[in-house]
């Protein structure tokens, strides 16, 4: 957590902010010491997407810090009043120049002291050349086995994707255990 406040003037008067505790067993506020205003810092939502395309998934390589040279899944932030599934869209066209349909929430990735909360959706192609674009130097198609796991960004980036390894090969042996029990009536 930062101990030092990111804003330092009240956005309502102009006036000092200066961190207090409001109540007892929550984190320090930032309050205007003229208006009395509560400048309550909330996380930063980003919204991300597992693009699978012929049984692979799209992995960016970031071209801009923090973590340039890094891989990625498609995503950024969501933009006030954005809904979120559409921020996912929209980040994977802009990084990705495809067009996609969300099919499930993967999940939702946030950690101590940190700052952003990351929504990862599962999607599907639906069109569009498929190229690096907005602040990506490279893109590849994976499977599961070729991940690059020592080469990822952000814990998120790692979590999401052991999630959704594990979720394939949960949905593969329900599928198997599906063909087996048809075999045997």
């Amino acid at each position: 957590m930062n101990t030092v406040p990111e804003y330092k003037f009240c956005p309502v008067c102009g006036g000092s902010l200066n961190a207090s505790v409001l109540k007892s067993g929550e984190p320090s506020r930032l309050v205007c010491s003229s208006c009395g205003f509560v400048f309550y810092q909330d996380p930063k939502l980003a919204a991300c997407s597992i693009v699978e395309v012929d049984r692979r998934i799209i992995l960016l390589q970031r071209s801009v810090q923090p973590q340039k040279g890094k891989w990625v899944m498609p995503g950024g932030f969501v933009d006030r009043g954005e809904e979120v599934k559409a921020a996912a869209m929209r980040e994977t066209e802009e990084e990705c120049g495809i067009k996609t349909r969300i099919k499930d929430l993967l999940g939702i990735y946030s950690y101590p002291g940190r700052v952003v909360v990351v929504s990862v959706y599962l999607a599907e192609y639906v069109s569009g050349a498929l190229r690096a674009a907005d602040e990506s130097m490279d893109m590849m198609l994976v499977t599961p086995e070729e991940i690059p796991w020592n080469d990822l960004a952000f814990p998120s980036t790692v979590d999401a994707l052991k999630d959704y390894v594990a979720r394939k090969k949960t949905n593969s042996l329900n599928r198997e255990d599906a063909k087996d029990a048809k075999k045997e009536q």
